[in-house]
Protein backbone atom coordinates (compact mmCIF):
# COMPACT_ATOMS: atom_id res chain seq x y z
CA UNK A 1 0.00 0.00 0.00
CA UNK A 2 2.93 2.33 0.72
CA UNK A 3 4.02 2.22 -2.93
CA UNK A 4 0.57 3.49 -3.96
CA UNK A 5 0.98 6.74 -2.01
CA UNK A 6 3.34 9.21 -3.70
CA UNK A 7 2.74 12.30 -1.56
CA UNK A 8 5.50 12.63 1.05
CA UNK A 9 7.92 10.22 -0.63
CA UNK A 10 11.30 11.19 -2.06
CA UNK A 11 12.92 9.32 -4.97
CA UNK A 12 16.65 10.16 -5.40
CA UNK A 13 17.75 11.06 -8.92
CA UNK A 14 19.95 13.53 -10.81
CA UNK A 15 17.16 14.91 -12.98
CA UNK A 16 16.71 18.58 -13.82
CA UNK A 17 13.78 18.84 -11.42
CA UNK A 18 15.81 17.28 -8.59
CA UNK A 19 18.61 19.81 -9.07
CA UNK A 20 16.35 22.86 -8.92
CA UNK A 21 16.39 25.02 -5.82
CA UNK A 22 13.45 24.15 -3.50
CA UNK A 23 12.41 27.82 -3.47
CA UNK A 24 12.00 27.74 -7.26
CA UNK A 25 9.86 24.62 -7.05
CA UNK A 26 7.75 26.03 -4.21
CA UNK A 27 7.13 29.30 -6.06
CA UNK A 28 6.28 27.43 -9.28
CA UNK A 29 3.89 25.22 -7.34
CA UNK A 30 2.26 28.27 -5.72
CA UNK A 31 1.94 30.01 -9.10
CA UNK A 32 0.43 26.90 -10.68
CA UNK A 33 -2.05 26.47 -7.80
CA UNK A 34 -3.28 30.07 -7.90
CA UNK A 35 -3.48 30.18 -11.71
CA UNK A 36 -5.39 26.89 -11.88
CA UNK A 37 -8.20 28.47 -9.85
CA UNK A 38 -8.91 30.87 -12.73
CA UNK A 39 -8.85 28.38 -15.62
CA UNK A 40 -12.32 27.96 -17.11
CA UNK A 41 -11.79 26.60 -20.63
CA UNK A 42 -10.33 23.53 -22.31
CA UNK A 43 -7.42 25.49 -23.77
CA UNK A 44 -6.28 26.55 -20.31
CA UNK A 45 -6.53 23.02 -18.93
CA UNK A 46 -4.64 21.67 -21.94
CA UNK A 47 -1.82 24.17 -21.29
CA UNK A 48 -1.77 23.22 -17.58
CA UNK A 49 -1.63 19.53 -18.51
CA UNK A 50 1.32 20.12 -20.85
CA UNK A 51 3.07 22.11 -18.10
CA UNK A 52 2.53 19.33 -15.53
CA UNK A 53 3.41 16.59 -18.03
CA UNK A 54 6.65 18.37 -18.94
CA UNK A 55 7.65 18.45 -15.28
CA UNK A 56 6.90 14.74 -14.95
CA UNK A 57 9.21 13.98 -17.90
CA UNK A 58 11.94 16.23 -16.49
CA UNK A 59 11.73 14.50 -13.12
CA UNK A 60 12.55 11.08 -14.67
CA UNK A 61 9.98 9.48 -12.37
CA UNK A 62 8.63 6.32 -14.07
CA UNK A 63 5.27 7.26 -15.57
CA UNK A 64 3.69 3.90 -14.64
CA UNK A 65 4.75 4.29 -11.00
CA UNK A 66 3.50 7.87 -10.96
CA UNK A 67 0.09 6.96 -12.39
CA UNK A 68 -0.31 4.04 -9.99
CA UNK A 69 0.36 6.48 -7.14
CA UNK A 70 -2.69 8.49 -8.18
CA UNK A 71 -5.07 5.54 -7.63
CA UNK A 72 -5.90 6.51 -4.01
CA UNK A 73 -7.49 9.77 -5.20
CA UNK A 74 -9.77 8.05 -7.72
CA UNK A 75 -12.51 7.65 -5.10
CA UNK A 76 -12.33 11.36 -4.18
CA UNK A 77 -12.39 12.32 -7.86
CA UNK A 78 -15.39 10.07 -8.53
CA UNK A 79 -17.33 11.55 -5.61
CA UNK A 80 -16.44 15.11 -6.70
CA UNK A 81 -17.54 14.46 -10.29
CA UNK A 82 -20.80 12.85 -9.17
CA UNK A 83 -21.56 15.75 -6.81
CA UNK A 84 -21.21 18.35 -9.57
CA UNK A 85 -22.93 16.12 -12.11
CA UNK A 86 -26.15 15.88 -10.10
CA UNK A 87 -26.12 19.27 -8.31
CA UNK A 88 -25.46 21.74 -11.11
CA UNK A 89 -28.43 23.60 -12.53
CA UNK A 90 -28.99 23.87 -16.28
CA UNK A 91 -30.96 22.38 -19.13
CA UNK A 92 -31.51 18.61 -18.49
CA UNK A 93 -30.04 16.29 -21.10
CA UNK A 94 -32.93 13.85 -20.66
CA UNK A 95 -36.14 15.79 -19.80
CA UNK A 96 -38.60 13.77 -17.74
CA UNK A 97 -35.95 11.47 -16.34
CA UNK A 98 -35.79 10.94 -12.55
CA UNK A 99 -32.07 11.71 -12.59
CA UNK A 100 -31.27 15.29 -13.60
CA UNK A 101 -28.02 15.49 -15.58
CA UNK A 102 -27.06 18.72 -17.32
CA UNK A 103 -24.34 19.57 -19.81
CA UNK A 104 -23.12 22.30 -17.43
CA UNK A 105 -22.86 19.69 -14.66
CA UNK A 106 -20.73 17.39 -16.81
CA UNK A 107 -18.43 20.23 -17.83
CA UNK A 108 -18.11 21.61 -14.27
CA UNK A 109 -17.45 18.16 -12.81
CA UNK A 110 -14.86 17.45 -15.49
CA UNK A 111 -13.06 20.76 -14.87
CA UNK A 112 -12.98 20.30 -11.07
CA UNK A 113 -11.70 16.72 -11.33
CA UNK A 114 -9.08 17.81 -13.90
CA UNK A 115 -7.95 20.61 -11.60
CA UNK A 116 -7.64 18.36 -8.54
CA UNK A 117 -5.70 15.78 -10.57
CA UNK A 118 -3.25 18.42 -11.78
CA UNK A 119 -2.73 19.86 -8.28
CA UNK A 120 -2.20 16.41 -6.72
CA UNK A 121 0.26 15.55 -9.50
CA UNK A 122 2.30 18.73 -9.01
CA UNK A 123 2.29 18.36 -5.20
CA UNK A 124 3.45 14.75 -5.55
CA UNK A 125 6.23 15.78 -7.94
CA UNK A 126 7.36 18.43 -5.45
CA UNK A 127 7.89 15.89 -2.65
CA UNK A 128 9.20 13.18 -5.00
CA UNK A 129 12.01 15.44 -6.24
CA UNK A 130 12.85 17.42 -3.07
CA UNK A 131 14.47 16.18 0.12
CA UNK A 132 12.35 16.95 3.20
CA UNK A 133 15.11 19.05 4.80
CA UNK A 134 15.61 21.04 1.58
CA UNK A 135 11.87 21.60 1.42
CA UNK A 136 11.85 22.90 5.00
CA UNK A 137 14.82 25.14 4.29
CA UNK A 138 13.24 26.54 1.13
CA UNK A 139 9.94 27.21 2.88
CA UNK A 140 11.79 28.85 5.75
CA UNK A 141 13.74 31.14 3.38
CA UNK A 142 10.62 32.18 1.47
CA UNK A 143 8.69 33.00 4.64
CA UNK A 144 11.61 34.70 6.41
CA UNK A 145 10.09 38.24 6.21
CA UNK A 146 7.21 37.02 8.39
CA UNK A 147 9.62 36.26 11.25
CA UNK A 148 9.97 40.03 11.78
CA UNK A 149 6.27 40.02 12.67
CA UNK A 150 6.82 37.37 15.31
CA UNK A 151 5.69 34.42 13.19
CA UNK A 152 7.65 31.25 14.15
CA UNK A 153 8.65 30.58 10.55
CA UNK A 154 11.34 28.00 11.28
CA UNK A 155 9.15 25.88 13.55
CA UNK A 156 6.17 26.14 11.18
CA UNK A 157 8.22 25.09 8.14
CA UNK A 158 9.64 22.11 10.01
CA UNK A 159 6.16 21.14 11.24
CA UNK A 160 4.66 21.25 7.73
CA UNK A 161 7.45 19.17 6.22
CA UNK A 162 7.28 16.59 9.01
CA UNK A 163 3.50 16.36 8.52
CA UNK A 164 3.98 15.64 4.78
CA UNK A 165 6.80 13.20 5.47
CA UNK A 166 4.62 11.35 7.99
CA UNK A 167 2.08 10.35 5.31
CA UNK A 168 4.12 7.42 3.89
CA UNK A 169 5.23 6.55 7.44
CA UNK A 170 1.60 6.16 8.55
CA UNK A 171 0.84 4.06 5.47
CA UNK A 172 3.87 1.89 6.31
CA UNK A 173 2.54 1.42 9.85
CA UNK A 174 -0.86 0.45 8.44
CA UNK A 175 0.82 -2.14 6.19
CA UNK A 176 2.70 -3.54 9.18
CA UNK A 177 -0.47 -3.88 11.29
CA UNK A 178 -2.36 -5.55 8.43
CA UNK A 179 0.56 -7.93 7.87
CA UNK A 180 0.55 -8.85 11.57
CA UNK A 181 -3.21 -9.56 11.39
CA UNK A 182 -2.72 -11.65 8.26
CA UNK A 183 -0.07 -13.71 10.07
CA UNK A 184 -2.75 -14.49 12.70
CA UNK A 185 -5.16 -15.68 10.00
CA UNK A 186 -7.27 -12.51 9.63
CA UNK A 187 -6.89 -11.06 6.11
CA UNK A 188 -8.81 -7.82 5.58
CA UNK A 189 -8.05 -7.79 1.85
CA UNK A 190 -9.93 -11.08 1.45
CA UNK A 191 -13.14 -9.53 2.87
CA UNK A 192 -15.79 -8.15 0.53
CA UNK A 193 -17.87 -4.96 0.44
CA UNK A 194 -19.02 -3.42 3.71
CA UNK A 195 -17.25 -6.15 5.77
CA UNK A 196 -13.90 -4.87 4.57
CA UNK A 197 -14.92 -1.27 5.25
CA UNK A 198 -15.90 -2.06 8.86
CA UNK A 199 -12.75 -4.17 9.28
CA UNK A 200 -10.64 -1.11 8.49
CA UNK A 201 -12.25 0.71 11.44
CA UNK A 202 -10.60 -1.81 13.78
CA UNK A 203 -7.22 -0.58 12.56
CA UNK A 204 -7.81 3.01 13.66
CA UNK A 205 -6.89 2.53 17.33
CA UNK A 206 -3.57 0.62 16.86
CA UNK A 207 -2.64 2.96 14.01
CA UNK A 208 -3.33 6.02 16.15
CA UNK A 209 -1.28 4.62 19.05
CA UNK A 210 1.76 3.77 16.91
CA UNK A 211 1.58 7.16 15.14
CA UNK A 212 1.52 9.03 18.44
CA UNK A 213 4.44 6.92 19.69
CA UNK A 214 6.46 7.75 16.56
CA UNK A 215 5.62 11.45 16.89
CA UNK A 216 6.72 11.40 20.53
CA UNK A 217 10.01 9.71 19.61
CA UNK A 218 10.60 12.27 16.87
CA UNK A 219 9.92 15.17 19.26
CA UNK A 220 12.38 13.70 21.79
CA UNK A 221 14.99 13.29 19.03
CA UNK A 222 14.58 16.91 17.97
CA UNK A 223 14.87 18.07 21.60
CA UNK A 224 17.95 15.88 22.14
CA UNK A 225 19.64 17.66 19.25
CA UNK A 226 18.82 21.04 20.82
CA UNK A 227 16.85 22.23 17.80
CA UNK A 228 14.73 24.55 19.92
CA UNK A 229 12.62 26.98 17.90
CA UNK A 230 15.10 26.87 15.01
CA UNK A 231 15.49 30.65 15.06
CA UNK A 232 19.01 31.79 14.12
CA UNK A 233 19.99 28.28 13.19
CA UNK A 234 22.68 28.07 10.49
CA UNK A 235 22.90 25.51 7.69
CA UNK A 236 25.85 23.51 6.41
CA UNK A 237 24.62 23.88 2.83
CA UNK A 238 23.19 27.25 1.85
CA UNK A 239 20.59 27.51 -0.91
CA UNK A 240 21.91 29.30 -4.01
CA UNK A 241 19.89 30.06 -7.13
CA UNK A 242 21.55 28.87 -10.34
CA UNK A 243 21.00 29.69 -14.02
CA UNK A 244 18.72 26.66 -14.22
CA UNK A 245 16.45 28.18 -11.54
CA UNK A 246 16.13 31.44 -13.48
CA UNK A 247 15.30 29.43 -16.62
CA UNK A 248 12.62 27.52 -14.70
CA UNK A 249 11.24 30.84 -13.44
CA UNK A 250 11.10 32.08 -17.03
CA UNK A 251 9.19 28.96 -18.11
CA UNK A 252 6.68 29.45 -15.28
CA UNK A 253 6.25 33.11 -16.24
CA UNK A 254 5.70 32.12 -19.89
CA UNK A 255 3.09 29.62 -18.74
CA UNK A 256 1.30 32.36 -16.81
CA UNK A 257 1.30 34.66 -19.86
CA UNK A 258 -0.04 31.84 -22.04
CA UNK A 259 -2.88 31.25 -19.58
CA UNK A 260 -3.74 34.97 -19.59
CA UNK A 261 -3.81 34.92 -23.39
CA UNK A 262 -6.04 31.84 -23.47
CA UNK A 263 -8.41 33.39 -20.93
CA UNK A 264 -8.68 36.72 -22.79
CA UNK A 265 -8.87 35.09 -26.23
CA UNK A 266 -11.88 33.03 -25.00
CA UNK A 267 -10.38 29.82 -26.35
CA UNK A 268 -12.77 26.89 -25.96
Amino acid sequence: MKDNILLGQYIPSASVLHRLDPRTKLLSMLTFTISSLFINNYGGYAAATVFAGGQLLLSRIPVRKFLSGLKPVVLILSFTFAYHLFNTSGVPLWPGSAVKVTEAGIEKGLFIVWRILLLVSLASLLTLTTRPLDLAKGLEQLCKPLSRRGVPVEATALMLVIAIRFIPTIIQELDRIMLAQRARGYDIIALKGHKRMFAYLSLVVPLLITTVQRAEQLAMTIDARAYGTGRGRTSYRELILSRMDYTAGGVTLSYMLLLLYLQNAHVI
